[in-house]
């Protein structure tokens, strides 16, 4: 199975690329990852919330095959511990799903459409990140659960 992780808008700060790269060649340890920057929708300004939310999904919705399973990274998503989390996504890499979609929303989370699509809804914190900040944290939990996964040392109970 093929791990790919979905984002809106670039990172704007070096720092931030420089660590998600780091975990991004760790992983290549153990699996298929692939990152998509889906390039931010033109006029955002001038769009209200939910019109903004409908494009925004509507560039995920347009890329996802029916054999998919999306996992929204969501702040009313399941909140897992890092042990947790890998024991979920070792459920989710048996599973017969070809790929195993991640999707990291706008500044306003995802559409109605998007939520409907979705088989899972994942939480990283009770606290509010950057969605840059979020790209470095759930690529490092991906690497550890792939530790812990592994039996090894990286993760310390």
């Amino acid at each position: 199975m093929k791990i790919e992780l979905w984002a809106i808008g670039k990172t704007s700060f070096p720092y931030l690329e420089e660590g998600f790269s780091i975990y991004q060649k760790r992983l290549g340890r153990y699996l298929k990852f692939t990152w998509t920057v889906f390039s931010d929708v033109k006029n955002a300004k001038n769009l209200s919330e939910q019109e903004l939310k409908k494009k925004e999904g509507q560039l995920f919705l347009d890329k996802i095959r029916p054999q998919d399973a999306l996992i929204l990274l969501d702040e009313n998503g399941k909140q897992y511990s890092s042990v947790d989390f890998s024991n979920f996504l070792q459920r989710q890499l048996l599973s017969p799903q070809k790929r195993l979609i991640f999707i990291i929303g706008g500044a306003y989370g995802f559409s109605d459409d998007v939520y409907q699509r979705a088989n899972f809804k994942i939480s990283l914190s009770k606290m509010t990140f950057s969605h840059q900040m979020v790209r470095l944290i759930f690529v490092e939990q991906l690497y550890r659960a792939m530790t812990i996964l592994n039996n090894e040392p990286y993760h310390h109970k």
